[in-house]
């Protein structure tokens, strides 16, 4: 895995390339997660439209760094996730916790309460996988 890091009106984008499981990729992320926060680079979002394979343990990972960013007082968002990553989400009820968008600037402006944000409908998604 590699992890590009992007900076736009004060949010840090993380830009995951490859597949995020156990091991040396997990791993990578938690440390950047923490780097990014040490820097008190509190509102992150995961740039995931270049993650190939997530499993268990990358989701528990993306779990991990949301809540240590909450902790801080920030937010941390998921931006471009393929199909099937939604159905992970959804699946495993994750969908509830991770605020999901399919814009970049829709992501950075919902770290903003004065902007407009069109926000990704989990729900449109699944009613639109039981037709299919």
């Amino acid at each position: 895995m590699t992890i590009g890091q992007r900076d736009i009106e004060g949010i840090t984008i993380l830009d995951l390339e490859g597949r995020l499981m156990a091991g040396p990729d997990s791993s990578l992320l938690r440390e950047r997660v923490v780097e990014v926060s040490n820097q008190t680079r509190l509102n992150i979002i995961f740039n995931l439209k270049r993650v190939e394979f997530i499993d268990s343990t990358g989701l528990g990972t993306m779990v991990m760094s949301f809540t240590t960013i909450q902790k801080l007082g920030g937010a941390l968002k998921l931006l471009n996730l393929s199909k099937r990553h939604i159905e992970l989400l959804v699946l495993t009820k994750l969908s509830t916790i991770f605020e999901v968008f399919d814009d970049e600037q829709d992501a950075i402006n919902s770290f903003f309460p004065d902007r407009e944000v069109h926000r990704f409908d989990i729900l449109h998604f699944v009613k639109g996988q039981e037709k299919t």
